[in-house]
């Protein structure tokens, strides 16, 4: 059976200066859930893909949904539809959870 129960979910964030390297909570065919750390200055481009949920722990940053800006801070959470736009641009240290199920 995979973990199913994280106590220090940040620990698991993974930092580096060459971008970013999501780390798999799950990683299965109809679900996926990870943890995401950004550095100051790091970004995720903007890109189309399916409905998803993030979930910021630390730090701050913009997150981009087609048109919009959207301030991010611990404890907001954006539900992006499937086929939207989205990116993110960390201001500070970042980390995020994200997960999507199947497209």
């Amino acid at each position: 059976m995979p973990d199913i129960y994280f106590t220090d979910t940040k620990s698991k964030a993974v930092f580096s200066s060459d971008g970013p390297k999501p780390q798999f909570l799950l990683n299965s065919e109809n679900f996926k859930a990870l943890v995401v750390g950004l550095e100051a200055g790091q970004q995720l481009p903007q890109h189309a893909d399916g409905a998803a949920m993030y979930h910021f722990l630390e730090g701050e940053g913009l997150m981009f949904v087609e048109d919009e800006a959207f301030d991010i801070k611990p404890g907001v959470t954006v539900v992006v539809p499937g086929g939207s736009k989205r990116g993110i641009t960390a201001k500070t240290r970042l980390i995020f959870l994200g997960s999507k199920g199947a497209a």
